[in-house]
């Protein structure tokens, strides 16, 4: 072999190595996003909420429904059959019902679920330093986001549909001080492995979801949580207020 041929190959061998390597250190760079926010107990509702859930029939919720501090008397639109325990009431449109004046253990058990919605909510929004600040100016339909704390001083809208990007490993945090809405039909998807429970939108003022739209993530809503005909969410709805739901689906993560 000439001294040209063998610097060749030695320059391609060293090229091989580095790809190698660069590949390997992708491979390995770990979850992208913030550290995750712990629900602790709000983690077991599909729905919680402290004034109060509406339902224009049929909705469909997977898993179970919370209010407190409110009573039953604040889960309007279901028929509530109670359980011989007297701990909860079943109904066709979800799983199980709770209130605060159901039988023990169930009034603690909500307190504590409603205390850990709040905690996971003040940490979330409280999260810094932020990788993205009002991206966009809160317009984010047909964009693609990847992992990150995302802080909104303005409200956030997807008037079209939108990609969250990343692994099952990686996580994103919404910050948003305004509104959040998605339009009619929108709908956010998922790619790359991100799952729905690495996802949280921690929201000071409304939600409202389009009819025949649908979303994903946990929300941690300062206010109401308002989801228009037929819409639908693969997430948890835990709110400080109220939520009104018109022939919508609530399915949590698995």
């Amino acid at each position: 072999m000439s001294p040209a041929s063998s610097s060749t190959a030695t320059v391609g061998l060293l090229f091989l190595a580095l790809v190698a390597t660069a590949a390997a250190l992708t491979d390995s760079q770990g979850p992208r996003g913030p550290a995750p926010v712990l629900l602790g107990t709000a983690e077991e509702w599909s729905i919680l909420a402290k004034a109060g859930v509406s339902t224009v029939p049929p909705s469909k919720i997977i898993g179970a429904v919370g209010v407190s501090p409110i009573a039953q008397g604040a889960l309007t639109g279901f028929n509530l059959p109670l359980d011989k325990s007297g701990e909860f009431a079943t109904s066709t449109q979800a799983r199980a019902l709770y209130a605060a004046d159901f039988a023990v253990p169930t009034p603690s058990k909500l307190t504590t679920a409603i205390l850990n919605m709040q905690t996971a909510a003040v940490d979330a929004a409280g999260r810094t330093p932020p990788d993205f600040v009002n991206l966009h100016t809160g317009a984010l339909g047909g964009q693609t986001l990847v992992p990150g704390l995302y802080k909104f001083s303005t409200s956030v809208e997807f008037d079209d549909d939108c990609v969250l990007n990343g692994t099952a490993d990686d996580t994103w945090i919404f910050q948003v001080a305004g509104t959040l809405s998605i339009d009619e039909g929108v709908q956010i998807h998922l790619i790359g492995g991100a799952l729905v429970k690495n996802i949280v939108w921690v929201v000071a003022s409304t939600c409202t979801f389009g009819a025949d739209s649908h979303f994903k993530g946990i929300i941690l809503g300062s206010t109401t949580a308002t989801f228009n005909a037929r819409s639908s969410i693969n997430g948890r709805v835990l709110v400080q207020t109220a939520v009104t739901l018109d022939k919508a689906t609530i399915t949590p993560p698995e």
